[in-house]
């Protein structure tokens, strides 16, 4: 029998994501908070409250668009630059911000400034450039209908019209109309508050020092700017351990203030849970789902308290992020003022197949890339941004989501989806890299972000990018893939309709931890053979598809050390497994050896090459990317990091 304090309880009660948002929205109260007055010069970002009608015709006279001459343009009738007609000067020179006294007549003209008042008599203004004043006379070049170059009087706006209407978003264009009719002030909804609690033993302040065990915290920050972009007013609550009272404490002092309480963490029902425990002693009515059929985001709970929406997130901020657009990001919007907000969709395929668990709604975070649609039926195609849910940057970097339904079990690649977007709009990237990532290739997406040009990279191998430049998806593929009988790099995987782009040389090796004396002063191939059958010597390998996991392989043979099912995708995650302790060796770039202070064996120089899709070679961002590549200054720039040029 499992103690209080150890016991995991189970989500016994998970409902249909459907189920859980109208649970919710019955409890809460999620109108618009009380009208407030703000002044014109702070209404920027807000959402007006009701319609704004003109005090005043704008303009509120006859108007000079041009500097020139006010005529009556029957005068005007017939002249060109071969027949002129002639105008008697009045004495008046008319500027802005002065009311005129002279009256046209037939055959005279004043001269006005732009924005200057219209006389009376007049109905036309004739530009300085087609006019000549010669024997004191007047000479008009041009034939001129009624109202050229004037504004009339309330053209604009017309006193009593209504120029703005309740439910809009003020930006500069808004704000600017309210200027112009003269307004000081405006009425718009309050921003509702929303207090942002983070909990957890674990969590701890951006700035302070990083031990093992412990996490920056990163929602507060996503919630406290999503808040903000929603138009309400993040209230950061700060960090609480995991400590029942103090919880329940600040539980009460947020609900006594804010409109809206956000806990983030402790949802789920493990030992040192907290959060819901807390939450579920609240009354009227409490929480009304706990466990939604989700992925991500099963954990969320959902509750209330006189009506104010009080929710947990997951902990995990991909899965914090999601279920807060899901669930708690229209409440906002709508407490503040602000209409529904609609997402568009576009039609995709998926790129690689997809196994979803039957039973749960899959919101998949998906990479959208465009392709050579004559080979496809979509010109798009959705890869999968599968980090999990703990990951800080999938939602950040997604365009989308796909909605894999409770029954779905396999997608297979190439199946038509709908992506429904994140934005409102879908921005294609100057240049799409897919496949192997380096530091290399970050500094050099830098330096074409800084020459002009938008990029997206997704990580996929070397493997998926060959087969991505091959379907038409990207404009680059890094790779360093060994051919195992001619012993070269990448050329040989090379299809037709591909060009390989020369990169450099980078070197790979065991790492490990230094003082290891299985590894310390040792030979690469030697110390892995001395240790490959060790039950206490454990390794971290790499995913499959990528160009070093390929070079594990021919090192190891048919042998299977301790560790070779562990499989992250990167250079860097195999450095932290072995600097953490959860891993003895691993094979990684020497130059994220050096970044973490490891131990590192030469293994093998290898060649890191870029693979475009002949179709694409001349575009503008691929051309950059040549051009950078053949910079010396750029090659010195990457030989200080220990990546050198190599011969194609």
């Amino acid at each position: 029998m499992k103690s209080e304090s150890t016991a995991q309880e189970q989500f016994l009660n998970v409902i249909d994501r459907d189920e859980a948002e109208r649970r919710f929205h019955a409890v809460i109260d999620d109108s618009p908070r009380e009208v407030e007055t703000v002044h014109l010069q702070t209404a920027w970002g807000r959402v007006l409250a009701e319609d704004v009608k003109s005090p005043i015709d704008v303009p509120s006279f006859d108007r000079s668009n041009v500097d020139g001459f006010a005529v009556r343009a029957v005068d005007t009738v017939g002249a060109t630059e071969d027949t002129p007609r002639k105008f008697a000067l009045l004495d008046e020179v008319i500027a802005t911000a002065k009311v005129p006294t002279s009256v046209v007549t037939p055959e005279t003209a004043v001269p006005i400034a732009t924005g200057a008042m219209v006389p009376r008599g007049a109905n036309a203004v004739v530009m300085v450039e087609h006019t000549d004043y010669q024997n004191e006379k007047l000479y008009v070049y041009r034939s001129l209908t009624p109202g050229s170059a004037i504004s009339f009087a309330g053209t604009d706006i017309a006193a009593g019209e209504t120029v703005l209407r309740g439910g809009e978003y003020l930006t500069s264009r808004e704000t600017g109309v309210l200027a112009a009719i003269g307004a000081e002030t405006v009425q718009v909804w309050r921003r509702p508050k929303v207090v942002i609690i983070s909990t957890g033993d674990e969590i701890i302040e951006p700035g302070k020092a990083m031990t093992p065990g412990l996490v920056y915290d990163s929602n507060a920050q996503i919630l406290s700017d999503a808040v903000r972009e929603l138009g309400g007013e993040p209230i950061v609550g700060g960090i609480i351990q995991d400590d029942y009272a103090d919880l329940q404490q600040k539980l009460q002092e947020a609900l006594a203030t804010a409109d809206v309480v956000l806990l983030s963490g402790g949802t789920s029902k493990g030992a040192g849970d907290i959060s819901y425990k807390v939450v579920r002693k609240l009354n009227d009515p409490g929480i009304v789902a706990h466990g939604v059929a989700l992925k991500p985001g099963k954990p969320i709970c959902l509750a209330a308290s006189q009506g104010k929406p009080v929710v947990i997130l997951p902990g995990f901020p991909t899965s914090a992020v999601f279920t807060f657009h899901e669930f708690v990001a229209p409440v906002i919007r709508k407490m503040a003022g602000h209409p529904i907000q609609k997402h568009g969709t576009v039609a995709a395929e998926m790129a690689t197949q997809i196994q979803s668990e039957i039973g749960r709604t899959e919101y998949l975070l998906v990479g959208l890339v465009e392709r050579d649609s004559e080979n496809n039926s979509s010109e798009l195609a959705a890869y999968p941004m599968g980090k999990g849910s703990g990951s800080v940057t999938t939602f950040s970097r997604a365009d989308g989501f796909v909605t894999l339904g409770r029954h779905e079990e396999l997608i297979q690649q190439g199946t038509p989806v709908s992506v429904q977007l994140l934005g409102r709009d879908l921005e294609v990237a100057d240049l799409v890299a897919i496949g192997s990532h380096c530091l290399g290739l970050d500094f050099l997406l830098g330096e074409l972000q800084r020459a002009g040009f938008r990029s997206k990279f997704l990580a996929v191998g070397s493997t998926a990018g060959i087969h991505a430049v091959e379907r038409g998806e990207c404009d680059i593929a890094g790779i360093h893939l060994l051919d195992e009988k001619s012993r070269k790099y990448n050329q040989p995987f090379l299809k037709p309709g591909m060009t390989l782009l020369t990169g450099y040389r980078r070197m790979q090796g065991i790492v490990f931890r230094h003082g290891d004396d299985r590894f310390e002063g040792k030979e690469a191939v030697g110390a892995v053979e001395s240790v490959r059958n060790a039950s206490d010597c454990l390794m971290v390998n790499r995913n499959q598809g990528s160009g070093t996991r390929v070079l594990i392989d021919q090192l190891l043979g048919e042998s299977r050390p301790e560790g070779y099912a562990v499989q992250p995708k990167s250079h860097n995650a195999v450095a932290a497994a072995v600097l953490q302790g959860r891993a003895d060796w691993g094979i990684a770039i020497e130059q994220v050896a050096q970044q973490n202070e490891l131990g590192f064996l030469p293994l093998t120089h290898e060649e890191f090459d870029f693979v475009v899709p002949d179709k694409r070679i001349n575009r503008p961002a691929v051309q950059e990317f040549q051009r950078l590549l053949s910079s010396e200054a750029i090659i010195s720039e990457l030989a200080k990091s220990g990546l050198t040029r190599h011969e194609s």
